[in-house]
């Protein structure tokens, strides 16, 4: 007779300024998932949200000043003793019950990582909607896979894998676009579980002015994270076009190949030179962090 497997679960929540909303989600999270090892990692609150977390007695981790949502959920993953690890935002918006839909298809489905989509219902705004819709249908056709949310700080991963790609996320805001592309890129399974997300509670960090401009460039890192010449090569063949109607049009009209003809078919080269080198580099990037 087979011994079955048990896994140890570690939920992860990154915290600033959440102390209202960790009054009713850690002892909601006890409730559900009594077992777990609840980790609340503090960025730098002025409010009292390490003692909330102190009075609901899980561990607290507390960083000296604030270093940003991506640097939390590292320091939690570090941390953490679980071999499955839930990942989760302490404004409120993420519903304590839909942990276990999470963990049923991850252990069910044999997936790597499940992520909690918002549905359509959940977005904050006409504009985040329409924003995160321009993320998920980039994305998916980078990586030939439908993701449904791109940016969902909801989900639940196996610790082994989420670990490989610690060094490739950024401090910031951006670590959820950083990880599904990661983890798409390596070969491992992904999921979705469509969630309903409540209206935060408390005031939002994110700037839509300074975040969308942020935003804007990762769209940029998603290309080169991924697969370069997917970025360069359309790029490359833009230009090249580009210089070959010039010189089609020159040719015509005055029967002769200009500077401006040789500056663009020069340009198309080099690009295409950068997104090859690219390529090679991010596949030893990958090599390195899958050892």
């Amino acid at each position: 007779m087979m011994t079955p497997i048990t896994h140890t679960l570690s939920i992860i929540l990154p915290c600033l300024n959440e102390a209202e909303s960790l009054k009713i989600l850690l002892p909601a999270l006890r409730h559900h998932q009594p077992e777990a090892e609840i980790i609340v990692v503090d960025d730098g609150s002025s409010d009292d949200s390490v003692a909330v977390a102190h009075a609901a007695q899980v561990t607290v981790i507390r960083h000296a000043y604030r270093m940003g949502n991506g640097a939390a959920i590292k320091t939690g993953a570090r941390a953490a003793t679980g071999d499955i690890l839930v990942f989760m935002d302490a404004d409120g918006q993420h519903q304590p019950q839909d942990v276990a839909r999470l963990l049923a298809l991850l252990m069910d489905s044999g997936h790597d990582m499940v992520v909690g989509a918002r549905d359509r219902a959940s977005q904050a705004s006409l504009g985040r909607s329409l924003a995160n819709g321009f993320y998920n249908r980039l994305a998916s056709s980078m990586v030939g896979h439908s993701i449904a949310d791109l940016t969902s700080g909801f989900r639940a991963v196996k610790a082994q894998r989420f670990r490989e790609f610690m060094s490739l996320l950024p401090n910031s805001f951006s670590y959820p676009t950083t990880i599904t592309m990661a983890f798409f890129r390596a070969g491992y399974s992904v999921a979705y579980v469509e969630i309903k997300a409540p209206k935060r509670i408390g005031k939002s960090h994110i700037n839509p002015l300074k975040d969308g401009i942020r935003f804007l460039i990762i769209i940029f890192k998603i290309g080169t994270l991924y697969s370069p010449l997917k970025i360069f090569g359309p790029l490359s063949l833009s230009f090249f076009i580009l210089g070959l109607s010039y010189y089609g049009y020159t040719f015509s009209t005055d029967g002769r190949f200009t500077n401006m003809g040789a500056l663009l078919f020069i340009t198309a080269i080099l690009i295409f030179l950068i997104g090859l080198v690219s390529e090679q580099i991010t596949q030893l990037l990958y090599k390195k962090d899958e050892k």
